[in-house]
């Protein structure tokens, strides 16, 4: 029987999440769940088994994401992701659009027009000990409030290029925040989620490095002795600091883009990802 490919609808979330299980995914149903509500996409399916996945994200009318792209192990080399992959970036209307790629991965994207630009480490571990950071004169942290949400997205944005405004808004509502402020004005922030086995970090968005260590040390500091995600570009300056608090480099994907994305803010960066699929 040949492989149909077919939308992927909210009815195939489970299988989709046993997929993710097959190649050793940390992904709960909860996290596809979330992933799914923002985008769109595709299935491949063997008869009645849901044997390939992809998701797209358009985040605006110039930039777009792919992500979770599965095939089952038994069926790959067979150009099944490759034909998710033409189905979902025919979906994005000629997007900029970025992906985070494994190695074997890789040659697909390429072969689609890809190219890489960056790198994602992933660390993880049981938190230790976090030193303290301190704040510069003027600034504070905080909850994320009820109306910090437009404010965040706007910074994200400038970090990013593109807009998070949808993002921000689904993370703060199964999440939550805090807000590193200057004169009482956000400069940056840092969203905690439940995720996989325990809790994941991201985004965080910060004028430097300094000031993301403040963000990401709040939430670390919280969780001592238990398991937390980070993933973090590999140009963040990041990495020897989450190796020392537990949280360790335990695989790394390229960062790759296919057309112009818009121009960011050189003045906010983005020092780690919601997550490798919605960047």
């Amino acid at each position: 029987m040949p492989v149909n490919f077919r939308k992927f609808s909210r009815r195939d979330l489970a299988a989709a999440h046993r997929l993710s299980l097959g190649v050793n995914w940390p992904h709960r149903l909860e996290d596809w769940d979330l992933v799914q509500r923002l985008g769109s996409g595709y299935v491949a399916e063997d008869g009645d088994e849901i044997v390939g996945t992809v998701l797209g994200w358009k985040h605006d009318r110039h930039n777009a994401s792919l992500g979770m792209v599965i095939v089952a192990a038994r069926l790959q080399g067979l150009g099944i992701g490759r034909k998710l992959m033409t189905l979902a970036l025919a979906d994005l209307d000629a997007r900029a659009v970025s992906l985070n790629a494994t190695p074997a991965g890789q040659p697909l994207y390429e072969a689609l027009g890809f190219e890489a630009i960056d790198a994602v480490q992933q660390h993880q571990g049981n938190v230790g000990r976090v030193p303290i950071v301190g704040l510069a004169h003027g600034e504070r942290l905080r909850p994320v409030g009820a109306s910090d949400g437009p404010k965040l997205a706007a910074l994200a944005a400038r970090a990013s290029g593109m807009s998070r405004r949808r993002v921000i808004a689904k993370l703060l509502d199964v999440g939550k925040g805090i807000v590193l402020t200057r004169g009482g004005e956000p400069i940056g922030f840092a969203l905690l989620r439940r995720f996989g086995r325990g809790h994941a970090i991201g985004p965080v968005v910060a004028p430097d490095l300094p000031r993301a260590k403040v963000l990401i040390g709040h939430w670390a500091a919280m969780h001592q002795g238990k398991f937390v995600r980070i993933d973090v570009p590999a140009s963040s300056g990041l990495g020897e600091w989450l190796d020392g608090i537990g949280l360790a480099k335990v695989d790394t994907v390229i960062t790759m883009a296919s057309g112009a994305p818009s121009r960011k803010d050189p003045r906010m960066r983005v020092f780690a990802l919601v997550n490798q699929a919605l960047g």
